[in-house]
């Protein structure tokens, strides 16, 4: 394991993208702001339009600009963790089966329009997707506050926060969150313009994780990368042509972990606000890796070495006494 490294931020005016280090300390700007204004939730765009059919009017609007989840085990999560919803359509088989009953009738009781209808419904709701028997309408997700995140994720002695920069598919941001809510990271900040917000298809994508996974969208990221520092926080980017290999990086204490998208990769100026910029070594002809897989097997490695210093009690062998003689 290497030793960390300190980095004093550059100024805006500087050139050069590779940060200035020092050994044994860091800068952290003193322009970090604790007020949570400008952090405020924004109600997601690019919300899913379906195409409509020819049926009454009350049936085109009652899917018209609605951001659908479907699939069994995407609405049995939701309904499960109380996820607000305004409308599920649900075949008859389904309503009544065990799993699905209790929580339908709670929906129900919150307030939830429950619509049983025939799957041919659902093909058109869903527009010939997976659906399973079973579609819900979402209420528009609410973001977390990056201070509140932060917080939250002090829970745990060393808490990981992932930093997504630029990931405009939907599909990729599913894919890092669902592996990152697994692995056992706290929580995703995201910015505001020119990156995927959380849609249906990244709710979906996610099979789940998202109930018990939070998200910060910001408006200004290297302000939130500023924030994280401030409460101690270790910032490494993932950059191809990075001089420090992944796997000989300490990841000890509270971490961010920031990515870029698959094209782009992180922008120059995120790079100075990063501690450290680390790669993953790729030794074939491919020369990147996609976004989700990318942090997934950063994240991996961050976790490795932790169960690795870490003595699990339940895992050691024994050796049975025997009585002397």
């Amino acid at each position: 394991m290497t030793n960390k490294t300190k980095k004093i931020n550059h100024h805006h005016g500087v050139k050069s993208a590779k940060p200035l280090k020092l050994k044994g300390k860091r800068i952290v700007s003193s322009a970090i702001r604790k007020s949570h204004h400008g952090q405020n939730s924004q109600v997601v765009s690019g919300v899913k339009k379906h195409r409509h059919f020819d049926h009454t009017s009350a049936s085109q609007s009652e899917t018209s600009n609605s951001d659908l989840i479907y699939g069994r085990h995407p609405v049995l999560t939701a309904l499960e963790n109380q996820r607000d919803l305004n409308r599920i359509w649900i075949t008859s088989k389904l309503r009544y089966d065990p799993r699905f009953h209790s929580l339908i009738i709670k929906a129900k009781e919150n307030g939830t329009v429950i619509d049983e209808v025939e799957p041919r419904r659902l093909d058109q709701i869903t527009e010939r997707g997976n659906h399973q028997g079973v579609a819900a309408q979402i209420a528009p997700y609410s973001y977390i506050d990056i201070h509140e995140l932060i917080e939250k994720s002090q829970s745990v002695p060393e808490p990981v926060i992932i930093v997504a920069e630029g990931i405009t598919d939907p599909h990729n941001l599913g894919a890092i969150i669902r592996t990152a809510e697994a692995i056992g990271a706290q929580g995703l900040v995201i910015p505001q313009r020119r990156a995927s917000g959380i849609t249906s298809t990244v709710i979906k994508v996610a099979a789940g994780a998202l109930e018990n996974f939070p998200v910060a969208r910001v408006v200004n990221l290297q302000r939130a990368l500023e924030a994280l520092k401030a409460e101690g926080f270790w910032i490494y980017g993932t950059a191809a042509a990075a001089s420090e290999p992944i796997h000989t990086v300490n990841f000890s204490g509270p971490v961010a972990l920031v990515v870029g998208s698959e094209g782009e990769g992180l922008s120059i100026l995120t790079q100075r606000s990063c501690d450290s910029l680390v790669s993953i070594p790729l030794l074939g002809k491919t020369p990147s890796l996609n976004a989700s897989v990318a942090t997934g097997m950063a994240l991996y490695e961050m976790y490795r070495q932790r169960w690795q210093n870490t003595l699990h009690l339940d895992k050691l062998q024994t050796t049975p006494w025997k009585k002397p003689g």
